[in-house]
């Protein structure tokens, strides 16, 4: 595995720091934000593929920021900043801080629609904003039934934290690389029970899994196709979540993109790559209206590309 791909990147930092950042938001957000900064300055300084990604990204997203360099150094130090405090607003919202009053948009009322029906589905999500502050709604929903498929293994100090932290139940994960005919038929008794499966539809998977290249910011970039057709063997409901800050509130978007349960096999094919574009472009415009929160730190186009504009890098 090429050490670019996201899921070689290590976690940054001790629990124990990670730990006392959380105590020290209990204080209030201005003793945070003054620890925030140094914090993220180191973490910037020594990471070097991220910097590089996180530079990478502006340039497809602003391209005029290629004409100063400072420019693109400050735009990408903001954006470090903001990933750190989307980590703490994970914290937070898991720790039951964030009430569904500050939860905005169509998209609260389209999820409760979606639970009170009883026919669950399979939900996409990507890195950008923070879906962790969508937990405010399971309060509304005592009885939703959530199984979470993601990368773990380079994620377990948060994961740690998390339960340090807040105490608090996590759903159900099931590692990424661990998916098995039996582990699907899971997957398909908690759909068929009402219950929701989140998967991220961002982030190629690890080891052999199969990509097609998209458009997206106007570059070709490599897309995981496992969550689409995971839909169509589960014959489900297809959803898109998404969850942004917005001041101190959070918008939520929750739409229905697709239904496979009905879906004739020789139409897989084409409704895979229709979707799976489909997706990529809505995830581009949510992109540009919220820049700073995409949280892709590696090299997320083609690991072989070069950008030219930076020439520190």
């Amino acid at each position: 595995m090429s050490r670019s791909h996201w899921t070689s990147i290590g976690e940054r930092g001790t629990l124990s720091g990670m730990l006392f950042m959380v105590k020290l938001r209990r204080l209030g957000d201005w003793p945070f934000q003054l620890l925030l900064w140094p914090v993220i300055l180191w973490y910037y300084t020594t990471h070097r593929l991220a910097r590089r990604a996180s530079r990478d990204y502006w340039l497809r997203v602003q391209p005029s920021l290629g004409d100063s360099a400072l420019a693109l150094r400050r735009q990408s130090f903001r954006h470090f900043l903001s990933f750190g405090r989307s980590l703490m607003d994970k914290v937070a919202a898991w720790n039951g801080e964030y009430p569904p009053s500050r939860l905005a948009g169509d998209g609260v009322q389209r999820f409760s629609a979606a639970v009170n029906e009883g026919q669950g589905g399979l939900i996409l999500v990507a890195h950008h904003g923070n879906l962790d502050v969508v937990n405010a709604l399971s309060e509304r929903h005592p009885d939703f039934d959530l199984t979470v498929i993601m990368h773990t293994r380079n994620a377990r100090k948060f994961n740690e934290l998390l339960e340090r932290a807040t105490g608090r139940r996590q759903p159900e994960i099931l590692e990424v690389s661990e998916i098995s005919p039996a582990s699907a038929q899971r997957l398909d008794a908690r759909i068929r029970g009402g219950g929701f499966v989140v998967i991220a539809a961002d982030r190629t998977p690890p080891g052999q899994g199969r990509t097609r290249s998209l458009d997206f910011l106007g570059h070709p970039a490599p897309f995981p196709e496992g969550p689409f057709v995971l839909a169509t063997l589960l014959r489900c409901r297809l959803y898109r979540l998404s969850c942004v800050r917005e001041g101190g509130s959070f918008l939520v978007e929750f739409d229905l993109i697709g239904d496979t349960a009905s879906l004739a096999r020789r139409e897989r094919s084409a409704w895979v790559a229709a979707t799976m574009q489909r997706h990529a472009d809505d995830l581009a415009k949510r992109v540009r209206c919220h820049p700073l929160q995409w949280f892709n730190f590696f090299p997320f186009w083609h690991a072989q590309e070069t950008v030219d504009h930076d020439p520190s890098r």
